[in-house]
Formats: C-alpha cells, sequence, structure tokens
C-alpha cells in the first residue's frame, strides 16, 4: 500500500511538473515557407477600448472615463492576435477564384478559427478563401462577419494560459522566452505573447512578435498589437535588466513588464 501512495504521488507530482513547464520541448519544431507581413497577414480593423485613458495633469497618474460612444468591438485582443496567427498558418488566400457569399464566408473563417492555433496545416490543407489577396484586403470587404466568427470577447478573458501570470516571472525565465520568441520568428511562426505586470493590474493585454532586431544590449522586436492596425509596435527586451519594456499609448502608462507566450502548447 505504501508504495502505491509512492508511485501515485511521484505521478501527481510529474504532472504537475509538465503543467507548470508548459511541456516545452514535446511541441513538433517546424517552419512556414514565408514570414509574416504586417499590412498583408493583420486585420484592417482594431479591438478597441472601452475607456479612454490619460494621464492625470494635477497628480501624473494615468486614469480612465468612458467614452462618449462605445465602441462596437472591445476586449478581443487575445482574439486577435489568435485569429491573426490562425489565419497565417491555416488558411490560403485565392485572388483568381470568385468572390463567395456571406455565409459561405462565414463558414470558411469558423474552420479557421476552430482549428488550433498550436498547429500548423500544411498548404495543400489550408483553408481556401476565394476573391481575396490577403487577410488585410480581406478584413476591409468582411471586418462584420470575422468580428462575429472569430470568438466572442470571453475567450480574452478565460484564455487557458492566463494560470501564467499569477506566478513570479524569473529573470532567467524572461530570457529563455527571447530565445524561444527569436527561434521561432527565424521559423516564420509568429509567437502570441501575453504582457502582464501582475500582480497590478495597469497591463493585460496580448500581441503578435514578426520580426526582430538585435543588438548587444537589447532585442527590438516587432509586434502586432491589436489595438494598432495601421502600425507595428515595439517591444523592447534589455539584455542586462533581462526585462521588456513596452512604451506608453493609449492604454498603457509605459514601462518595465514581463511575457510569456501563449497558445503554444496544450495548457498555453
Amino acid at each position: 500500500m505504501l508504495n502505491w501512495w509512492r508511485r501515485s504521488t511521484a505521478r501527481l507530482f510529474l504532472v504537475g511538473l509538465l503543467a507548470l513547464t508548459g511541456c516545452a520541448g514535446s511541441a513538433r519544431k517546424t517552419a512556414c515557407e514565408r514570414p509574416f507581413v504586417f499590412g498583408e497577414d493583420t486585420l484592417a480593423y482594431r479591438n478597441d477600448l472601452v475607456w479612454v485613458y490619460y494621464r492625470d495633469a494635477a497628480s501624473g497618474e494615468f486614469k480612465h472615463r468612458n467614452r462618449e460612444s462605445r465602441p462596437d468591438y472591445t476586449h478581443h485582443c487575445f482574439v486577435v492576435a489568435r485569429s491573426v496567427r490562425q489565419f497565417f498558418q491555416h488558411a490560403r488566400f485565392d485572388p483568381s477564384l470568385p468572390p463567395a457569399d456571406e455565409a459561405t464566408y462565414r463558414k470558411l473563417i469558423r474552420q479557421v478559427a476552430t482549428t488550433s492555433p498550436r498547429r500548423e496545416l500544411p498548404p495543400e490543407k489550408r483553408i481556401v478563401l476565394p476573391g481575396y489577396t490577403n487577410l488585410f484586403q480581406f478584413s476591409q470587404a468582411h471586418a462584420a462577419e470575422l468580428k462575429a466568427e472569430s470568438g466572442g470577447a470571453w475567450q480574452s478573458y478565460f484564455q487557458r494560459g492566463h494560470w501564467r501570470m499569477v506566478l513570479p516571472f524569473s529573470r532567467s525565465h524572461q530570457a529563455a522566452q527571447v530565445t524561444q520568441w527569436l527561434d521561432s520568428i527565424r521559423r516564420h511562426r509568429p509567437p502570441v505573447v501575453h504582457l502582464v505586470r501582475f500582480p497590478q493590474l495597469t497591463i493585460n493585454h496580448s500581441v503578435l512578435l514578426f520580426d526582430a532586431r538585435e543588438t548587444e544590449t537589447e532585442v527590438r522586436f516587432s509586434t502586432y498589437d491589436p489595438y494598432f492596425s495601421s502600425h507595428p509596435v515595439e517591444l523592447v527586451y534589455h539584455r542586462v535588466e533581462r526585462r521588456f519594456y513596452f512604451d506608453g499609448n493609449d492604454y498603457f502608462v509605459g514601462g518595465w513588464v514581463n511575457g510569456y507566450e501563449v497558445y503554444s502548447s496544450w495548457n498555453y
């Protein structure tokens, strides 16, 4: 009985250890045939904000107030970043084919959205969207269908990897993430990253990394931020501090952040 209890405890410990490490070593490393291109593989619309954020002139604090008119598409940052990656990995646009009707496009979008972002379909099995050259062009014409079928805002709140943000982030962990992300970018597999400052709630956001420039002192990641559809933004890793810096913008005051990749394994 004692030996059985010891074996069972060991198995539970192993399962817990695998959950904490994310089974990073078990992922099959593949490469996409081309790099991710901002303005072609991104969406023409953005994930908007419910509040307007601003720095109070008297106190210097970062505050917020309600918008005069509520945007119709908010709290979808994880959905947008994930969807962009899914279209990059699972879809193929063919402008030589005639455009389809709305019902057909909705069905095709659902097929893309329900294919795991942790997978990559080979070119011959990718979902073909007719009548358009790329996702950006398609999203200009069919934003309503994409917003309706890509996933609800609740999927940003209940993303399976959110458990990780409550654990401490060591500097060695952040350095390992940089190595992992650079490898993914070189293989044309843009990582989706969760940016946090937990237990502070000043940022809880998702971006997609698609390029990087390295120097002796830093790595400057080019990112697709779901809030900014018109231009990339930068996430900067400082090698000495082994920390990430994210500039201030409409929703974040700016400063040091922690980051980890999501949609990368069974528990992320």
